[in-house]
């Protein structure tokens, strides 16, 4: 398998306190992995070490090869890693298709220009058809942000985050706010890019993890302390000890 996303012994702190620690982990080309773990485990604090808005206090990150670890998050979007986030990060007051636009043209050599004249581009234009064709936003394509429904805003999020090509997808609970089958036809349209795609992702449901996840990490505390197929994990001493301990505070 050709690696997409290696993570080699990631620590991060804040005033001494560890929120990540020694995490070490390989994302192959095509992979679907699951972070999980309890509120306060570290899952979001290591997808914005990723993402490059935190740096590691230590250790190494690497995107197809690449040692990104003091990178900005534009240039490693441009190395191909597309992030989406728990809530929506859309302009609200333009349409489907200009939101799809912008993201796209975003890596046009004009981009300085303004979005007007991003009407002449065909190239850009080429690909917000395809983009509104393969994920079935056509009849929405000409609403602004601010009139969909949430569900529509969160599929439009995601298609915005894939709109230029990606290496990697990271996804931070897509499924916040959705029921399971939203969350699910979100997540596989990201899977439907192609094979080379690796997918990076972070929920609370199990079910859902068990649908569509090839590996799954357990983080507790800043730390793996599980990792391998979800059956394996679940049935890890570790899931077993944090899930049911939460159920029972519940």
């Amino acid at each position: 398998m050709t690696e997409a996303l290696a993570l080699h012994d990631i620590s991060f702190s804040i005033g001494g306190v560890h929120l990540t620690q020694d995490v070490s982990l390989q994302l192959n080309k095509g992979d679907r992995m699951a972070l999980m773990g309890p509120n306060g485990a570290g899952k979001t604090t290591l997808m914005n070490l990723v993402a490059g808005s935190r740096v590691p206090t230590s250790g190494r990150i690497l995107l197809d090869g690449s040692d990104i670890t003091t990178w900005s998050p534009q240039r490693r979007a441009r190395k191909g890693l597309a992030r989406t986030f728990q809530i929506t990060n859309l302009l609200s007051t333009r349409t489907v298709e200009e939101n799809l636009a912008l993201a796209v043209g975003s890596g046009h050599p004009r981009r300085a220009h303004p979005f007007r004249s991003w009407r002449s581009m065909k190239d850009t234009w080429s690909r917000v058809d395809e983009l509104v064709e393969r994920s079935g936003l056509g009849d929405i394509r000409r609403r602004p942000v601010a009139s969909l429904p949430y569900a529509e805003q969160r599929k439009l999020e995601i298609v915005v985050a894939v709109a230029r090509p990606a290496k990697v997808v990271m996804l931070d609970e897509p499924g916040a706010g959705l029921t399971r089958d939203e969350a699910g036809a979100l997540i596989e349209l990201v899977f439907d890019l192609g094979e080379d795609v690796a997918v990076l992702f972070v929920d609370h449901d199990m079910q859902l993890v068990r649908r569509l996840a090839t590996r799954m990490v357990l983080l507790e505390l800043g730390q793996i302390v599980a990792e391998g197929s979800p059956a394996d994990v679940e049935a890890s001493d570790a899931f077993d000890r944090i899930y049911m301990r939460s159920s029972r505070r519940a």
